[in-house]
């Protein structure tokens, strides 16, 4: 191809792109009727801010929060005092009542709240999710991420996903980015060329047999070779854009056909440029509706094509199979029944694997495991197998709760994990377990089992050459309890910073409760310090051991609030096993915000607890976890304006 030829491939495609790029769904906020039960929460949530939790925020909080001045901390309650329920106020909410539970706010030498007080505002959030009309959140056109990308490539043209290397990693969950800046459209300019070069034999060799299913044959001399590539355009976008294009789609494919005729391109190599145009498409891309609404609508169902595209890159990180796609093509994928038999048959899929990949992983914050510094000189262990094993643990472990439709309590207390030679190493079972294959491998030892004995785990919550019992207590509270720690205030020094004299003869556990000193951090210490401490028999690697590196007992016993006491890994284990309501709630709000790509807010509390009454029946089962909510209300609707 000549070098203007070749420019103007490039131009064409650029121009294309950007001439189609459509505008975002409005997320305009839509109220429907309420039901009796729920108006009656209402006006009780309004009585109980009106009387109780205003006065409080006039009283200690609105002098430094408003916004005639500066804020602290960028929050102002004036707003909050006007529309409490609104959804853009739902995190201040939780993080001002876990700063308050902390003794955190108000400051120390101000007026302060008695506990009855603190208590009571830790009950308004409780209620403040009655004051959100129904309304399934903002809607999100997202753009694929990398891993998506690749798959779906793959799926589509069978190249390997590893295609898309050169693109930045990115973390799949909350908070996705809708746009497409001049660099990424550049970057899937050259990635899709390099598919293209794949499937796509050179002009004047015989086509590969892909291309053949892409293109069909060569039109004859003397035929409509339009007709011909509008009906190749069809199927191209059909299946890229994993719903049916509009004729305006159609239309832009075939003004890029024809531009390439009429710039001396065979037949084929037109529609090889047409295939181009559909990879950096925003209708590839990004996961579209597949027709506009009316815009008198404030909330109407996902239509099927777009169900089936959310359901499929939630549990395989790809785009929809052909039986999913013929059940959105009837109609019948939004049927419950319909729509919780292809969960159940997709998560026995092995491409569900990406669930944990995509959410597991990021959920048990095991997502740098490969790339976390370790001491090389303290932790020669930690070489790129041991990571993968630490890693593929985890993994194993949690697909098979999926899969085995196990309840949730599992990932606290199980009996069984999975171990290669290596891995069990660190288990101290190296006589029982050889060899690089992972396995299924029976626990005797009740320190061990769960999420909370994993060397991965263990080795996520350390720092590079010692463990952290801040870190393991944070992780605890956050990930597995779902409670929200507030930062550590400024200017607190660190371990390492401490006076070495005054230290000099004192363990770990005593130096770190050298914070409970500080006023401004014992409240949170007093929580954090006893859970990472009854985890302390595990090193940095989750090695057990009896003694410190300074040659010391560990001492692993502590007490929790409401006085349940532990003295090993073990019982810590079982009183965490004992909250396993506030852990499965944890679970599924965080599973529905990664379904649905933000951050949960207003009346998606009101759904969790429709949820969490449903799983309950079910003895918290993970199928039916993840079934609940992917047939929950805002994951089958959307809102627009």
């Amino acid at each position: 191809m000549s070098i203007i030829k070749a420019h103007f491939v490039r131009s064409a495609i650029t121009v294309m792109v950007l001439g189609i790029l459509w505008v975002s769904p409005d997320t305009g906020h839509a109220e429907s009727k309420e039901n009796k039960s729920l108006a009656a929460h209402k006006e009780d949530a309004k009585q109980f801010f009106d009387k109780q939790v205003k006065p409080f925020i006039k009283k200690y909080c609105i002098d430094c929060h408003q916004n005639r001045r500066p804020t602290e901390a960028g929050l102002s309650f004036d707003p909050a005092l006007q529309s409490p329920g609104h959804a853009a106020f739902s995190e201040k909410w939780k993080k001002s009542a876990a700063r308050v539970k902390a003794h955190d706010m108000p400051p120390e030498g101000l007026d302060q709240p008695s506990d009855k007080e603190r208590q009571m505002f830790a009950e308004w959030l409780q209620k403040v999710k009655y004051l959100s009309p129904k309304d399934p959140g903002p809607f999100v056109i997202r753009r694929l991420t990398k891993t998506e990308y690749g798959n779906t490539l793959h799926d589509l043209l069978n190249v390997d996903p590893d295609i898309v290397a050169s693109l930045p990693d990115e973390v799949s969950g909350e908070g996705y980015l809708n746009s497409l800046s001049p660099l990424q459209l550049e970057q899937y300019l050259t990635i899709s060329e390099n598919v293209l070069n794949q499937v796509v034999a050179p002009e004047g060799e015989a086509p590969t047999e892909i291309q053949k299913q892409l293109f069909g044959e060569t039109p004859q001399s003397g035929s409509d070779e339009q007709a011909a590539a509008r009906k190749v355009a069809q199927s191209l976008a059909q299946k890229a854009y994993r719903r049916p294009p509009t004729t305006a789609e159609i239309d832009v494919l075939l003004n890029v056909f024809d531009l390439a005729k009429q710039n001396k391109l065979s037949y084929q190599a037109s529609c090889r440029l047409m295939l181009k145009a559909i990879l950096v498409s925003p209708q590839f891309l990004f996961i579209t509706p597949a027709k506009e609404v009316e815009t008198k609508k404030g909330i109407v169902p996902l239509d099927d094509f777009q169900l089936a595209s959310r359901l499929s890159y939630l549990l395989w990180a790809t785009m929809p199979d052909a039986e999913l796609m013929t059940l959105a093509e009837q109609g019948k994928l939004h049927e419950l029944p319909v729509l919780k038999s292809q969960v159940t048959r997709m998560l026995l899929d092995p491409r569900s694997r990406a669930l944990f990949d995509g959410f597991g992983a990021q959920w048990l914050k095991l997502g740098d495991i490969h790339t976390r510094t370790f001491d090389p000189e303290k932790f020669p262990q930690m070489t790129a197998d041991m990571r993968t094993a630490m890693y593929d643990e985890a993994r194993l472990f949690f697909e098979s709760i999926v899969r085995e439709n196990r309840s949730v309590s599992n990932f606290i207390d199980s009996d069984y994990t999975y171990l290669n030679g290596n891995l069990a190493i660190i288990y101290g079972l190296e006589k029982n377990v050889t060899g690089s294959e992972m396995r299924k491998v029976k626990l005797t030892n009740g320190n061990r089992g769960g999420i909370l004995g994993m060397p991965g785990i263990l080795a996520a919550t350390s720092f590079p050459n010692r463990t952290s019992p801040v870190n393991r207590g944070v992780w605890v509270l956050e990930q597995v309890l779902g409670d929200h720690v507030p930062a550590a205030p400024p200017n607190v020094p660190s371990l390492e910073k401490q006076d070495k004299k005054q230290i000099a003869n004192l363990t770990l556990r005593e130096r770190t409760e050298l914070h409970r000193s500080e006023a401004v951090c014992a409240n949170c210490h007093r929580l954090l310090d006893p859970i990472g401490f009854g985890l302390e028999n595990f090193d940095a690697i989750g090695r057990w051991r009896d003694k410190d590196e300074n040659g010391q007992a560990i001492d692993a016993s502590g007490e929790l609030p409401g006085g349940r006491n532990f003295s090993n890994p073990q019982e810590l284990k079982a009183i965490i096993a004992g909250h396993s309501v506030k852990f499965s709630r944890n679970l599924v709000e965080r599973l529905l915000a990664y379904a649905l790509c933000r951050r949960l807010e207003g009346y998606d509390e009101i759904v969790i607890d429709e949820l969490m009454q449903k799983i309950a029946k079910d003895d918290y089962r993970m199928q039916t976890l993840i079934t609940e909510v992917v047939t929950s209300y805002p994951f089958m609707h959307r809102r627009i304006e």
